[in-house]
């Protein structure tokens, strides 16, 4: 294969890495923990925690889960939380018990979370009390053994954290009121590790270190099996790709996009650890006023998030003003960077908004644009070192020079499959590619261009929505005859969701539908609008033609 985007890397970038470099993500941790014992790892609401500090408490956390819980090395464990300090104790030990992370959006409905900890058969979860109520909704229906609940002030000290949690359960009223028969305290966690005894697993890169749970063609959300080898790999592929600019132990990151999210795991949580960076957890980076606030005490270096968060910044009052002369990277992905967003950015903190394109299933670097690139490009950047790309046709043959084609993707970060569904997984995995079901182009220099999805998806603030999902919730209503699920194009978001939706009983409205699916379905997946129609467009087999409902 002709790897003509190699000619176009910048000084300083391997065309290949070592997969292989570090055995698994525990002697990354290890490692940083040593270097840069004193250093400040994360900041959250005021409170900074050091590397030395972070090493004590993701161990006595780990202690617990092996000791006291009886977690066997493979066991899976969820985390269902925002940004705030718990979050890398939580998956760090989880990590060092030798355990599976499972990633739980804490927006999930009852319905979406009784999947996942069932899918993934979670031995234990981790969550904040602010969304409690939602597990005992399924907690009788999910096979979860333990329960550990933590209050959001929690890590913050004994003063701040005892004002934080009364003001978020008594001012705020943030905190419905739950009950959780067996549930433990996360400080109690912590205070019982450390009087265990911690055992170092025998962890190989072969093993998995996430299940990343992304949504489905069928409308089931999958668990993509990340092992070690893979998060090491696209560490050591963002490391190629952008380490020329980064200085160990010198950098700061801001950190708005959810942990939770693959995105904000690998760019922002593991890559800066690996450089002994530091984090600026933003728990609520929505209250924009706030979040510009927050930027004006410290000298960040990076940032990164999507389209609507840079958006959302460049239009929130005091943010122009801020000081930028530390700024040296801004990384856009999950969802397209437009190029007035980007154009303004460059403007306004005079450093590019570089972009990137990745999937969960590729842990997720795929591409990126060169640092040393002048300006936007419309691109989604230049294949990550050992990483090859091949665009083909409906039939799978290698398309033309400058031709559109299915992006296939092969390299180490691709994942081992989906948990526990060899269907779906021989889908998209086949003779050692992956099919992405993104349509591409590439130019002479060897940037690619995403030109459309083959697969029906909808992109909703870099978030992956699955149309089948939407119409399997809608279709439990029971005034619907028939319903399509398309994406449409939207300023705030890049996509919403819009239904076209045939009546079965002629008394139903569209404030109807749109109640029945906020209580099923995450915020972001909730229709923006409703069309109701006679009859729907049709294959001569009876299936819905979703495309041509897009076109209207």
């Amino acid at each position: 294969m002709d790897k003509v985007w190699l000619k176009r890397y910048p000084t300083g970038v391997p065309a290949e890495i070592d997969a292989d470099h570090y055995s698994s993500l525990l002697d990354i941790f290890e490692q940083s923990i040593k270097t840069f014992a004193d250093r400040t790892a994360y900041i959250n609401m005021g409170k900074g925690m050091t590397y030395r500090e972070l090493d004590q408490q993701s161990t006595v956390f780990a202690a617990y889960l092996q000791q006291q819980l009886k977690l066997q090395k493979g066991d899976a464990v969820a985390v269902m939380m925002p940004n705030l300090l718990q979050y890398p104790v939580a998956i760090l030990g989880i990590l060092r018990a030798g355990c599976v992370v499972v990633n739980v959006n804490p927006l999930y409905t009852p319905r979406e979370l009784e999947h996942q900890l069932n899918d993934s058969k979670a031995k234990a979860i981790v969550i904040v009390e602010n969304f409690a109520t939602t597990l005992q909704e399924v907690r009788s229906k999910v096979a979860v053994e333990h329960v550990i609940v933590t209050q959001m002030g929690d890590m913050l000290g004994l003063v701040k954290g005892t004002i934080v949690n009364f003001v978020v359960k008594h001012i705020k009223k943030m905190i419905p009121a739950y009950n959780l028969p067996g549930s433990r305290r996360f400080k109690d966690a912590l205070s019982q590790g450390d009087a265990s005894r911690y055992v170092k697993p025998d962890v190989k890169g072969s093993d998995l270190a996430f299940l990343q749970y992304t949504g489905g063609t069928t409308g089931v959300s999958k668990g993509a099996m990340l092992t070690h080898r893979n998060m090491v790999a696209n560490l050591e592929q963002v490391a190629g790709c952008i380490g020329p600019i980064l200085n160990p132990g010198a950098e700061f990151i801001v950190t708005a996009l959810p942990l939770y999210h693959i995105f904000a795991l690998t760019a922002n949580c593991l890559t800066f650890m690996k450089y002994g960076g530091t984090n600026l957890l933003i728990t609520n980076p929505r209250d924009m006023p706030n979040f510009v606030k927050e930027l004006a005490k410290y000298p960040f270096t990076a940032i990164t998030g999507v389209n609507t968060l840079f958006n959302g910044l460049l239009n929130t009052p005091g943010f122009a003003e801020l000081n930028f002369s530390n700024l040296k990277l801004s990384l856009g992905g999950g969802m397209a960077v437009q190029r007035p967003v980007a154009e303004r950015w460059q403007k306004v903190t005079r450093t590019r908004l570089v972009e990137g394109y990745g999937l969960t299933e590729c842990a997720p670097l795929v591409t990126v644009s060169p640092f040393d690139l002048d300006g936007f490009n419309g691109s989604i950047g230049l294949p990550a070192p050992s990483t090859l790309i091949r665009l083909v046709d409906d039939n799978g043959v290698d398309v033309a020079a400058g031709e559109s084609g299915e992006m296939l993707v092969q390299g180490p970060q691709v994942m081992a499959g989906y948990f526990n569904r060899q269907e779906e997984t021989d889908k998209v995995l086949k003779d050692g590619w992956l099919y992405t079901g993104d349509i591409a182009r590439m130019d002479e220099q060897g940037f690619f261009y995403i030109v459309d999805r083959k697969k029906d998806m909808i992109l909703v603030s870099g978030f992956n929505v699955y149309p089948n999902e939407i119409e399997e919730v809608v279709a439990m209503h029971p005034k619907v005859l028939e319903v399509a699920a398309v994406g449409i194009p939207n300023e705030a978001t890049g996509e919403a969701v819009k239904i076209f939706v045939v009546k079965k009983d002629q008394s139903l409205t569209d404030q109807e539908l749109i109640a029945h699916c906020k209580e099923r379905l995450t915020g972001y997946k909730v229709p923006k609008l409703v069309e109701f129609r006679s009859e729907l467009p049709k294959t001569n087999v009876g299936k819905i033609l979703r495309r041509e409902l897009k076109g209207k």
